[in-house]
């Protein structure tokens, strides 16, 4: 199934979403691998903060990120509901650790409005843009540059 529909002749797009402290958050289902319970994960030594570990997934090795960690977020304990979410960013697959997993919704694009302005690009250089309903603010995270040229090196290392 496609990550982009049509509906009404507007382009609608599809969100995995995800909760990480009190927000809720959005990634494009195309880049969704596979969502995982968490497993045991291997630290490697020396790694960048963010870096978790390394986690054999069906004889594949996949690097594990702390999300909140590559947010800039509060750390938190790891909980029944915290997943690994197996995602693709061009030729690189990793896991990020959330802290649950809700759902996947459909987003008209012009219901998304662009990142907000917070007086420095730093704040929202990862977001692609925001939705609001009645219910709750979804941030849409751009995977592209979360996983950004320097993090991949980062990650190519194992």
């Amino acid at each position: 199934m496609s990550a982009v529909m049509q509906q009404n002749n507007q382009q609608v797009f599809r969100w995995v979403t995800f909760r990480l402290a009190d927000e809720i958050y959005g990634i494009n289902v195309m880049q969704v691998q596979e969502v995982l319970r968490m497993t045991d994960v291997a630290p490697v030594p020396g790694a960048p903060h963010f870096v978790m570990g390394i986690i054999n997934l069906r004889g594949n090795v996949v690097t594990v990120l702390d999300t909140r960690k590559l947010l800039d977020l509060a750390t938190s304990d790891i909980t029944d509901s915290s997943r690994i979410m197996i995602i693709e960013s061009g030729k690189v697959t990793v896991g990020l650790l959330v802290d649950s997993v809700a759902e996947v919704v459909n987003i008209a694009l012009s219901d998304i409005d662009p990142p907000p302005s917070v007086g420095n690009d730093e704040g929202s250089r990862y977001i692609q843009g925001v939705y609001s309903s009645d219910q709750q603010i979804l941030i849409l995270i751009d995977l592209n540059k979360l996983i950004n040229e320097e993090n991949r090196d980062s990650i190519g290392m194992f």
